[in-house]
């Protein structure tokens, strides 16, 4: 792998190609965030379990991050590369779980698809962050992530729409006798495919550099080589984590439990806040669920949108800052949904949602690559995903009993909750040090 000082300087296409599969994985990310919860219910969830059921991303994502960043670190294969085979293996099994997830016909079968769709999108997720650290040296990596943040957004933009423009186009919206309405089947079949096509597009035309000594590189897999060896180097990193990714866990903490309050409990909030219902079988909670498509859309647009102003913002000010500003202004607007009961309206705290969707997966990444060893890279990112999916486990065992006992079966009241909780992290941040930040040196 190169230093850092010697990696070349990628044009915009270069950097449009290796980043334009993250198109694909939001497909599966977005389909899976806007439609999960309603899949559910019309399968017959109770609402107060739903939590329980969304413990599979978390899950998953604890065990097969920081084992795929272990192995994608310690690989190389002169035609794949180091994260390509990943990329490719991990698209592969998600598109084929896109296509099972509508078809199931009972919640045991839509829980087990759930595990193996997030399991499959994390193989070919966690690479991708690494590759950044890969290929760019420090001058282009908030660029890199940004390019990656512009492609979640409109990725989530498309798919998170698709239930409503196939109801435009007269496909059923209906559940019938309890199975998944064709809205949402025929979404799932078309993120599949694109999500396949859009990883092997980045699998084709970004090439990767191998490492500086290949004969080293050789025999520290040699020597690596076990499944004893690989648990004990990726439990002892945990103790030699850097400062930085230390800081930046609490700041995560607190910002993906608002995220996952948020992607929970939005379609029943506004089911029961704006159009009255709590009937996960009636037309009024199907078109509820479109409409919280449509306003997960408008903060994934936004965040593409700002994906490209945040850096400039960074240059100016400082990456902390801007993070913090993000961060409290999608606080607040999370917050505010409480307040509003007109089906336009819901869109303009949706745009604050956006901004702080951008910084969290712009900021963060872009400061921890700058204090990790260009080595361990891919471990260490994989690492990093277990402050995203710890608070997604804790939300998953607790918010179920918060919103019953504590909000009296409110929703809505869940996501002001997430809203606090954003606010919080925004003010951590200002703890996070940034090797960047000249007043870090």
């Amino acid at each position: 792998m190169q230093s850092s000082s010697s990696k070349p300087i990628l044009s915009f296409w270069q950097l449009w190609n290796m980043s334009l599969g993250f198109l694909g994985i939001q497909f599966g990310f977005a389909l899976q965030n806007a439609n999960v919860s309603r899949i559910f219910s019309t399968l017959g969830a109770n609402p107060d379990d739903l939590p329980l059921f969304w413990l599979a991303p978390p899950v998953t994502g604890l065990l097969v991050q920081p084992i795929i960043g272990y192995l994608s670190d310690n690989t190389w294969h002169p035609t794949w590369g180091r994260r390509r085979p990943f990329f490719f293996v991990g698209a592969l099994l998600a598109s084929i779980a896109l296509f099972l997830m509508p078809n199931s016909s009972a919640l045991w079968m839509a829980a087990i698809v759930l595990w193996l769709l997030d399991g499959a999108i994390n193989v070919s997720m966690e690479p991708f962050r690494a590759f950044v650290g890969d290929k760019l040296g420090p001058s282009q990596q908030t660029a890199g992530f940004a390019m990656q943040t512009f492609f979640i957004g409109w990725g989530a933009v498309i798919a998170s729409l698709l239930p409503t423009i196939f109801t435009h186009l007269g496909v059923s919206n209906v559940p019938v006798g309890g199975a998944i309405p064709d809205t949402v089947r025929y979404s799932f079949y078309s993120g599949g495919a694109i999500y396949f096509l859009a990883v092997l597009w980045t699998v084709l035309t970004a090439k990767e550099t191998p490492p500086d000594d290949m004969a080293a590189f050789r025999a520290e897999q040699r020597r690596t080589k076990g499944l004893g060896h690989a648990l004990r180097e990726i439990l002892g990193g945990f103790g030699r984590m850097p400062k930085t990714m230390v800081q930046l866990a609490a700041v995560q903490f607190f910002t993906w439990i608002a995220l996952f309050s948020m992607w929970i409990y939005t379609t029943n909030a506004i089911g029961e806040n704006v159009f009255g219902t709590t009937d996960a079988q009636s037309a009024a909670f199907q078109s509820a669920g479109n409409h919280v498509g449509v306003m997960f859309a408008v903060y994934s647009g936004v965040s593409a949108l700002a994906a490209f102003i945040l850096p400039v913002l960074a240059r100016m000010t400082s990456r902390k800052f801007v993070h913090m500003s993000c961060l409290t202004i999608g606080g607040i607007s999370l917050f505010s949904i409480y307040a509003i009961h007109d089906l336009n309206m819901l869109f303009v705290p949706m745009v604050g949602v956006g901004v702080a969707w951008a910084s969290i997966l712009t900021m963060p990444y872009a400061i921890l690559a700058g204090a990790l060893p260009a080595k361990r890279m891919g471990y260490y990112m994989g690492v990093f995903n277990f402050f995203i999916v710890i608070p997604q486990i804790v939300s998953g065992l607790l918010l179920g009993y918060v919103t019953k006992y504590w909000f009296v079966g409110h929703p809505i009241k869940t996501l002001m909750l997430g809203g606090v909780c954003m606010v919080m992290a925004g003010v951590l941040t200002l703890a996070v040090r940034d090797n960047a930040d000249p007043v870090a040196r």
